[in-house]
């Protein structure tokens, strides 16, 4: 490789790692105002979106473990990645899947990118994955993650989904209702929290019984 070339690599890279330091390390200390997803949906759907951010103390700690249970059981140990479901969901069907992704990815997707499958997403999710993890501890993830997801069409985060669908803070949310809101996190335009169908109704059991099997909230201190 020429020796121009190469100085010009070494300096686009440094620049893409500054950007992205940049773009991503203020957030572990200010809470964001908004995210991607709720831009795209207040600009797509031309409606406002219900969004409250909430400190740590805020959002129970059932909701959490649930989240945990449902969608990320190894998040305390791993680095972003998930290799083992990878490798499960990629036996199958030969594709990586909503399946294989872990908080840390959703959470990158989610704050700063767009839905969909494309290799430039995914690509761009797993660069954005690994610096989340460099720059962030494991609570600020899961905290930022619970604040900003979708829990029901155009409501974001644990505050206006305990309010919106429940009528209680979500410092109170019961281990059934808690389960109940990561039952329907895959897919929460399709599936309901607040009128869960009878599949709702088996996965929040079936996240209650994973919550167990974790050791229920204590787990929460393997972070």
């Amino acid at each position: 490789m020429p020796g121009w070339l190469l100085r010009t690599t070494i300096r686009l890279l440094l620049a893409l790692v500054a950007i992205t330091v940049l773009l991503i390390l203020p957030w572990r200390w200010l809470n964001p105002p908004t995210t991607a997803f709720m831009l795209q949906d207040q600009l797509t759907r031309q409606r406002p979106v219900q969004y409250q951010w909430l400190a740590p103390d805020q959002i129970s700690a059932q909701l959490a473990i649930a989240v945990i249970a449902s969608e990320d059981q190894k998040f305390p140990f791993h680095h972003g990645f998930d290799i083992d479901q990878i490798r499960n969901v990629l036996a199958k069907d030969g594709s990586p899947s909503r399946g294989a992704s872990t908080l840390t990815q959703q959470l990158a997707k989610n704050l700063f990118l767009w839905p969909g499958k494309s290799y430039l997403r995914k690509g761009l999710e797993a660069w954005l994955t690994v610096w989340l993890e460099l720059l962030w501890p494991k609570q600020r993830i899961l905290h930022t993650y619970l604040n900003i997801a979708e829990f029901a069409p155009g409501v974001y985060g644990a505050g206006a989904a305990s309010r919106s669908l429940f009528n209680r803070p979500a410092s109170q949310l019961s281990p059934r209702q808690a389960a109940t809101l990561a039952a329907v996190l895959p897919n929460p335009r399709r599936f309901s929290a607040a009128r869960p169908s009878t599949y709702v109704q088996q996965r929040a059991q079936q996240i209650e019984e994973a919550v167990v099997q974790l050791g229920g909230t204590a787990y929460l201190s393997k972070m």
